[in-house]
């Protein structure tokens, strides 16, 4: 048989080999191919209830959301140091975003876990305020590694959690963030990463950053969509929280509650009462 033949029969074969793949009539001969082909799915993990919802999500649209009762954040390195090479965000903005979001995490009970690049060294300390705002917050050192995914005590305080959802910031956006966003997604992880929460060094560095963390399935968002997110509904105990939240986050949020406050004084007074 000629080559030209042989090679026409091997592509034949091959190409009927997959047809018959593709219909369920035959399995490729790999003993770890055909046992993950047979192994039964995962169980899926019981979902409790939505407090205040007047209609519970159905198990699809309750996963579009990110689930409070299934997510730690990450805050890594917002230092001192490195904040004064961030450009591509004000730097008011940036603290201001991130010491919100501690309070969003810390009020909707989430756990934090935060770490620093350095603190001793150039790269400076963990901004001050942030402490004050996440007092239940965990902190592990570094040893000198870039990610903090490659940190062994960062990713067993991550597992020790149990949740399955990451929501990170940090600065620098395309290394800090960046690294262990893809390295935990490619781990399983579902993340989450916040960009007005973090910075880097200029909007370019944070644009192709964003692209490359969507493109591995990593879902960009702002600490507003967070603060929604985690609060879900207004029909809950702890509202007047969420809502000073709202008010020190949006400062237009701020003067529409202003606003109506002192419409319905002014109605009072008018009323006689």
């Amino acid at each position: 048989m000629s080559r030209l033949k042989l090679d026409r029969v091997l592509l034949g074969s091959l190409l009927g080999a997959v047809a018959l793949a593709s219909a369920g009539l035959w399995t490729w001969s790999d003993p770890a191919y055909a046992n993950a082909a047979q192994a039964p799915a995962p169980a899926a993990r019981a979902a409790a209830p939505i407090p205040g919802l007047s209609r519970q999500p159905t198990p699809a649209a309750r996963d579009a959301l990110i689930d409070p009762n299934d997510t730690v954040v990450l805050l890594l390195d917002h230092q001192t140091g490195l904040f004064q090479t961030v450009k591509d965000v004000p730097l008011r903005d940036l603290r201001g975003n991130t010491v919100a979001l501690a309070k969003i995490a810390e009020l909707a009970k989430v756990p934090i876990i935060y770490t620093a690049s350095e603190p001793g060294g150039s790269n400076g300390p963990i901004m001050e305020e942030l402490a004050a705002a996440m007092p239940n917050a965990v902190y592990v050192p570094r040893k000198g590694e870039i990610s903090a995914w490659d940190n062994a005590d960062f990713v067993k305080a991550v597992e020790a959690t149990g949740k399955k959802t990451l929501v990170i910031a940090g600065v620098w956006t395309s290394v800090c963030v960046a690294f262990p966003a893809l390295q935990a997604k490619a781990d399983g992880y579902k993340v989450y990463a916040v960009i007005d929460a973090s910075g880097d060094v200029s909007p370019m560095a944070t644009d192709v950053t964003v692209a490359r963390m969507t493109h591995a399935g990593i879902v960009p968002v702002s600490t507003n969509v967070i603060l929604c997110e985690f609060q879900r509904t207004w029909n809950r105990p702890d509202a007047a929280a969420w809502g000073a939240l709202y008010s020190e986050l949006v400062p237009h949020y701020r003067a529409v509650s202003e606003s109506y406050r002192k419409a319905q004084d002014v109605a009072k007074q008018a009323n006689g009462r």
